[in-house]
């Protein structure tokens, strides 16, 4: 039996569930109803709050949606792969809203969308989950829960509720420049200090890394280097090293503080697709 979920930015989705080994796969139909088609999106009328005025989403401990999660989806032809894990996810791109044409209409999460609430759709992270989103256009910053899949416009990377769109002043210009970063609860930070204190710490002298590629070329390692910077990556470091009379360049990030936060790297850079990565320890 088809469950209609409402996904940001395109028409009403039926989408099928299915189990498989456990694990719920869901297949996402768009319906081109030549009505749904000609409804355009619109802000709700007689809103009058100011952008200062509207508080942010608070983050708390919350469970995976359980339908909202499969391992991928398909919409319009293009596959999506929904992220295992959202820690120290960064990415850069273009934010967009929406408003009236999805208010009150079920999200992929199950939630029912509140154009009125801090809120927001993603395509690939794991929902729900919190995340600080930064206007690059004009320095305003805003924390809204992703309870949704979107936007499906190329080089979009969220679709912000019309309340999160006018906090930013993406409700003015349509779309702006952003920056997201997962943010966690205060219960959440505490569990992950708490798993840190029983892991092995990185002892004084001996650096954790994750190497990302390793290149005969300083041109290409820099090109490379580039581009996880771009995705957000801090700590992006160059190693030169020689073997065999020849110079290896090596492109990692760290140094990083636990092993725990090597994973958290590692899952992050596959979700990125990057190969042939490792954890490496120099003294």
């Amino acid at each position: 039996m088809p469950v209609y979920y409402q996904t940001a930015g395109q028409p009403l989705l039926s989408v099928f569930m299915q189990k498989r080994r456990g694990a719920f796969v869901l297949f996402v139909l768009s319906l081109l109803l030549a009505s749904c088609g000609e409804i355009k999106d619109s802000a709700p009328e007689n809103y009058t709050r100011q952008w200062h005025e509207i508080p942010d989403a608070v983050p708390v401990s919350v469970e995976q949606s359980r339908y909202g999660n499969p391992d991928s989806y398909e919409v319009m032809g293009k596959t999506y792969h929904v992220m295992s894990s959202a820690e120290g996810f960064r990415q850069k791109g273009i934010a967009s809203w929406y408003g009236n044409k999805f208010h009150g209409r079920r999200t992929s999460s199950g939630e029912e969308y509140n154009m009125y609430a801090m809120t927001a759709a993603h395509k690939t992270l794991p929902i729900p989950v919190f995340v600080e989103v930064t206007n690059l256009d004009n320095g305003r910053k805003a924390i809204v829960k992703v309870n949704d899949r979107g936007p499906f416009h190329e080089g979009r990377i969220i679709d912000l509720s019309y309340a999160a769109a006018t906090k930013l002043g993406v409700s003015q210009t349509g779309t702006a420049n952003v920056s997201i970063r997962v943010v966690s609860s205060q219960q959440d930070i505490n569990r992950q200090r708490s798993n840190a204190m029983v892991e092995s710490p990185v002892t004084e002298g001996d650096k954790l890394y994750v190497q990302v590629a390793a290149f005969s070329t300083e041109e290409n390692a820099l090109q490379h280097l580039g581009r996880l910077q771009g995705e957000g990556f801090r700590d992006v470091r160059l190693h030169i090293e020689s073997k065999k009379g020849k110079a290896v360049y090596r492109v990692r990030i760290g140094p990083l503080p636990s092993e725990a936060v090597a994973r958290q790297v590692l899952v992050q850079l596959k979700q990125n697709k990057h190969q042939n990565l490792k954890i490496v320890r120099n003294n």
